[in-house]
């Protein structure tokens, strides 16, 4: 048990200099506030931002997002994945909440965001919130606020949500499918992604740990499962055993299947998927990429080993600087009426 203790305490400390060598100094000083005070360093965001506003604006969405999950926990991992997915194109600003028009394509209707759902919840809250303050609370932050509060309903960490994102006026479909990390990417196609948004490699590895909850359909794995090189080859990153049982669920050509991303957990947030990345069992190959790169290796190994040592304290760090990105504020954007379309 010492040794094991021991051992922990080495690869943790190990994974922490090499998260930092891959940041700059005002990156290190950023993290440090978020981990140790929890609080955000990005202007125009504070904690409370609502409360003279609409001083109820975060328990209404609390209770609400509690009754949605309540009825359906399967909602708390593409709530999750639209937060993401909103934060990765244009930053955080609600973009991915519009519908298209005659003229325009929006983020929504771009491939990658095909299989979102739960708009209805963010639709629904942001009428509660209509009602009870006109005007006042963003999308943006209802989304940001529904991811936090989603997450801890099933069983994961939370985190401080500064609030006070304005809502952006322009979604385009191309470039989600441009900006969105893949989940064919290999390890340095995921790092750019990540890279480009001001996210770190550390970022990268934690982030994916989101994938301990929801599914992922068959059609993404297929080429995984029965043509991965173009000869009718299944992926050789993939156990072998694992293979054989993914197909059993998933046949050539099927559009329609669904299967766990973390299978026998996928409605509670804990720290099996990175047993499943470590054992070769990631079902996209953007979770197997995490062992091809030697800070995500040993961050996978570490988590896997010690049952997720830091795991809940790293991803609600992680969620606070995504929740960070590319945020409008002040003057910038504007507050909808409603989520799916501009003022």
């Amino acid at each position: 048990m010492a040794i094991q203790k021991l051992l922990s305490l080495v690869f943790s400390h190990l994974v922490l200099f090499l998260v930092f060598l891959d940041l700059t100094n005002s990156q290190r000083l950023q993290v440090g506030l978020q981990v140790g005070l929890g609080i955000s360093t990005s202007q125009g965001l504070q904690l409370g931002f609502y409360r003279q506003t609409c001083p109820n604006a975060e328990s209404t969405i609390h209770g609400m997002v509690q009754q949605f999950i309540f009825k359906d926990r399967t909602l708390a991992a593409p709530l999750l994945r639209m937060h993401f997915h909103d934060c990765f194109v244009r930053g955080c600003d609600g973009s991915v909440l519009l519908n298209s028009t005659n003229t325009n394509q929006a983020e929504k209707d771009a491939v990658p965001n095909q299989t979102l759902r739960g708009f209805n919840v963010i639709d629904t809250i942001k009428s509660a919130l209509e009602k009870e303050c006109p005007g006042v609370v963003s999308c943006a932050d209802i989304l940001a606020l529904v991811a936090r509060d989603s997450v801890a309903m099933v069983g994961g960490p939370s985190w401080v949500v500064p609030t006070g994102r304005k809502d952006g006026r322009v979604s385009i479909a191309s470039e989600a499918l441009a900006q969105l990390p893949s989940p064919f990417a290999n390890i340095n196609q995921l790092k750019q992604n990540f890279a480009a948004k001001g996210l770190s490699v550390k970022d990268l590895v934690v982030l994916s740990g989101g994938h301990t909850i929801g599914i992922g359909h068959c059609f993404v794995i297929s080429n995984r499962l029965y043509n991965f090189s173009g000869r009718g080859d299944t992926d050789p990153s993939l156990d072998p055993a694992y293979a054989a049982q993914l197909k059993k669920k998933c046949k050539p050509g099927d559009t329609t299947t669904v299967v766990e991303m973390d299978p026998g957990s996928s409605k509670l947030f804990d720290d099996d998927y990175y047993t499943v990345v470590a054992r070769r069992r990631g079902l996209f190959q953007s979770d197997a990429a995490l062992l091809n790169d030697i800070q995500t290796r040993i961050y996978v190994i570490l988590q896997s080993s010690t049952n997720g040592i830091t795991f809940a304290q790293d991803f609600a760090a992680s969620m606070v600087k995504l929740g960070n990105v590319g945020v409008l504020t002040g003057s910038q954007g504007e507050i909808r009426k409603q989520c799916a379309m501009v003022n």
